[in-house]
């Protein structure tokens, strides 16, 4: 059995700072269809649009509720390529935001999965947690606050994805069929 390391003290507490979040929903589209758009939109720069789009919605609600860490941004958006296998496709994300000093706010790992869950069903799952500034307790937004930020900034990312995902662009009818002719 090995020893444990010790935990740099400017990280002490860090897991105890942790919002775990994550969000599920079912598209009508079957996996390939769904799994294939996932990898274009990824390559096409939406997903990363599609976080800055939720951060800023839920960063407006913070803003108006009138907490400072209304003034924070998205600074950053990582997205691993997709990977998987013939029954899952997942997407590694990461999310850093700053506060109006320059110093880290909060960040989100997360996996965005997708999954079969019949012919022409398909499910769209997000896991994962954010991680609040380190410091001293009581320092920065009430966890409730950030735990309402971040369901909400989760909910309307999903939310975008899964519309993408099912509706794709020049499309007019349901997922996963040609669009009507023109006539």
């Amino acid at each position: 059995m090995t020893a444990a390391r010790p935990v740099p003290d400017r990280w002490t507490g860090a897991v105890t700072d942790h919002i775990f979040v994550g969000g599920r929903v079912v598209l009508d589209a079957s996996f390939g269809a769904a799994r294939a758009r996932l990898g274009l939109l990824a390559g096409a720069g939406m997903l990363q649009r599609a976080c800055e789009a939720a951060y800023s919605e839920g960063i407006a609600g913070l803003a108006a509720a009138g907490s400072p860490a209304g003034l924070s941004r998205l600074a950053g958006v990582r997205l691993a390529d997709l990977a998987g296998t013939d029954d899952c496709a997942r997407v590694a994300l990461r999310w850093e935001a700053i506060a109006a000093d320059g110093e880290l706010f909060a960040a989100l790992d997360a996996d965005l999965m997708l999954t079969p869950a019949g012919d022409q069903i398909t499910v769209l799952a997000l896991a994962g947690g954010y991680r609040r500034q380190p410091g001293l307790a009581g320092a920065g937004p009430d966890r409730a606050i950030v735990r309402r930020f971040a369901e909400a900034t989760i909910r309307s990312f999903m939310a975008r994805l899964a519309c993408a995902l099912v509706h794709p662009a020049g499309a007019a009818g349901p997922a996963g069929r040609d669009p009507p002719p023109a006539t």
